[in-house]
């Protein structure tokens, strides 16, 4: 059975493509058949995947659209994983979209097309609620929330739980939330601690034990269009990605206690 997850959060530079893209690698090297959706216009998830998002013959806008089929969009890349590539032209096709019936419902319509060619279908959506974002909560079976730990972020979280109680009252009543991610953290940081310390009291397990330290070879590998497993697999955060993946793992297999802040450390 296909399991679908949009990576999501409302706030830009939390780490939301770095995420989808070092997550479906790992998942991929754990012998996953793992798609990457990536909806964002911007192309970056695309581009780090290492596929020109200027060079395309068929992307999500002719998808979504319905111009082409899904297989003939979706591409290879050297990690091991499909993509569904993106560009600019995704603005257009949402722009198309708005007055389509049952808009919401076109990702969902076209993943369930696929059947079960893949274990994991990731979503990488854009920083804001659009109709792309709504179509990815609409398709998805979880919602990944990457997140700083930083004061605006529990802002940001407030919102963005809002949209999703929304969209399962709405239009998807099976969507959960499939996790809190901790990205970008610093042990150093006393702001950090404190609201690490808030979202584990308040989430509970929802808050994944894996914590995502900040990194420079993880910031440099999109520039390569590598995965971090694939730039430098020894560094913090390909150990970090490699653990999350291993984590979702055993939670599908019900084998995940509590969260706590002291398991899988960036330290």
């Amino acid at each position: 059975m296909t399991r679908i997850i949009a990576i999501a959060n409302q706030k830009g530079g939390v780490g939301k493509t770095t995420t989808a893209v070092n997550l479906t690698a790992a998942l991929a090297e754990a012998r996953r058949r793992v798609l990457l959706v990536d909806l964002d216009p911007q192309g970056n998830a695309t581009m780090a995947s290492g596929v020109d998002k200027r060079a395309l013959e068929a992307s999500g806008c002719e998808v979504l659209l319905e111009e082409v089929p899904l297989e003939r969009a979706v591409v290879r890349t050297e990690s091991g994983f499909d993509l569904l590539p993106a560009n600019g032209d995704l603005t257009a096709a949402e722009i198309k979209l708005a007055d389509a019936i049952a808009r919401e419902q076109r990702l969902r319509e076209i993943l369930a097309g696929a059947g079960e060619r893949w274990q994991y279908v990731l979503i990488d959506c854009p920083p804001s609620l659009s109709l792309l974002t709504l179509n990815a909560l609409t398709a998805a079976d979880g919602v990944l929330i990457p997140m700083q730990c930083e004061y605006f972020a529990l802002e940001g979280l407030t919102a963005l739980l809002d949209t999703i109680r929304a969209v399962r009252q709405r239009l998807n009543p099976k969507l959960e939330v499939e996790g809190l991610l901790r990205t970008m953290y610093d042990v150093r940081n006393n702001l950090g601690n404190e609201v690490s310390s808030q979202l584990l009291q308040h989430f509970g397990d929802k808050v994944f034990r894996t914590i995502v330290p900040r990194n420079v070879r993880l910031a440099e590998a999109p520039s390569h269009g590598q995965p971090i497993s694939r730039y430098d697999r020894e560094s913090r955060g390909a150990i970090a990605y490699l653990g999350l993946a291993g984590e979702m793992l055993r939670r599908e297999r019900g084998g995940a206690g509590p969260a706590r802040a002291a398991e899988t450390s960036a330290a």
